[in-house]
């Protein structure tokens, strides 16, 4: 158990340390002020016009970096800071999000996957630990029968749940993409705002990479626990 405790320890040091870089990222760039004065609400709202998208709605929500698009009510969330400010941190993040409502409106098949995959997710990523724990009490290291599967089945759970990681990528990865290219293409920006945003929406990925990583090294790591241990 030393080892696993030494890994969770390592890769929450990381994911605390790119959390805490973005969090400085974001308050840095909200000094660089848009030139053209729009809001992160006005932000998304012109590029969902732009993208031909009538039936999504930009609504505030409580608490910070807490942004998020939400397909089953379409609604683009933003954090009170970013849908009231107006400057390069708050339209990166106010275009990333409506990304994902042009991912949602163009069917890309990414984001499809990752939705079909939350509820499944959503039951098994609280047992699957539990399971793969409690079957290697019952015998499982060993090889033996009914502790065995049931570890196995923990495995499978937590697979779904890194599985889930690793999808998310290139679906946070697009959404930028697209927030981007819009920001440039539309001429919202200047160099100096676009290299903000940029950079912005550059550390909020990386969090998500820390976060796929994490889930594969601890289901790696699980994996040889319950199969190293079979003769």
């Amino acid at each position: 158990m030393l080892g696993y405790y030494i890994l969770i320890g390592g890769i929450a040091l990381i994911s605390m340390l790119v959390s805490s870089k973005l969090k400085s990222k974001f308050k840095h760039y909200s000094q660089v002020y848009l030139r053209n004065g729009m809001s992160g609400k006005e932000i998304a709202e012109k590029m969902l016009a732009d993208n031909g998208i009538y039936d999504v709605k930009v609504i505030s929500t409580p608490g910070m970096l807490t942004d998020h698009y939400n397909p089953k009510n379409k609604t683009v969330n933003l954090s009170e800071a970013v849908y009231n400010q107006r400057n390069a941190a708050s339209a990166a993040v106010a275009a990333h999000e409506c990304g994902h409502a042009v991912q949602h409106a163009n069917a890309y098949e990414w984001l499809e996957m990752r939705s079909k995959l939350v509820p499944v997710v959503s039951i098994t990523s609280g047992m699957s630990q539990w399971l793969v724990f409690g079957g290697l009490i019952l015998g499982a290291a060993s090889g033996a029968g009914f502790g065995y599967w049931i570890a196995v089945a923990g495995l499978v759970f937590m697979g779904m749940a890194t599985l889930f990681s690793f999808v998310t990528l290139p679906v946070e990865y697009d959404a930028s993409n697209r927030a981007l290219a819009w920001l440039q293409n539309k001429n919202m920006v200047s160099q100096q705002e676009y290299k903000a945003a940029e950079d912005s929406l550059k550390w909020a990925a990386r969090t998500y990479v820390v976060a796929a990583i994490g889930a594969l090294a601890n289901l790696v790591y699980w994996a040889l626990q319950v199969f190293g241990g079979r003769d």
